[in-house]
């Protein structure tokens, strides 16, 4: 017998973010990309404050760093959803999966670039001041 869903029409609203937090939690402890991406996150969040970056170059890093962790959680959602539908190898399965993939490493390689437009300079500017 299948286990129904119960409502949650009727549950707090608070329940829905524990799941949320649930899902990211277990996402940075069983996916290694995720916990590369959220060490990331921590790292321009501290070169954030180090640099004194601008509030505009505050509101690009933290839309790339969600960017690129939100995406990370769909491929996640994904490829849990495929394995669970399809638990042997299929090309199409594969295929999805792959893709996935791909839409993450999209929005990772332009937030990487975008973060070196942002802090590189003040990098070289920091160590120019040092010498």
């Amino acid at each position: 017998m299948k286990k129904k869903f119960k409502k949650i029409v009727n549950e707090p609203l608070w329940r829905s973010f524990y799941y949320a937090f649930q899902g990211m939690r277990h996402c940075i402890e069983t996916e290694r990309n995720m916990l590369i991406h959220f060490c990331a996150f921590c790292l321009v969040i501290f070169c954030g404050f180090f640099f004194q970056i601008s509030s505009s170059e505050w509101i690009v890093c933290l839309l790339l760093c969600g960017s690129v962790m939100s995406a990370e959680l769909i491929n996640t959602a994904v490829e849990t959803t495929i394995d669970l539908c399809m638990p042997d190898i299929h090309p199409k399965a594969k295929l999805a999966k792959d893709t996935a993939a791909g839409a993450v490493l999209v929005i990772a390689i332009a937030a990487f670039f975008i973060g070196l437009i942002i802090f590189l300079p003040k990098v070289i500017a920091f160590i120019e001041s040092l010498l």
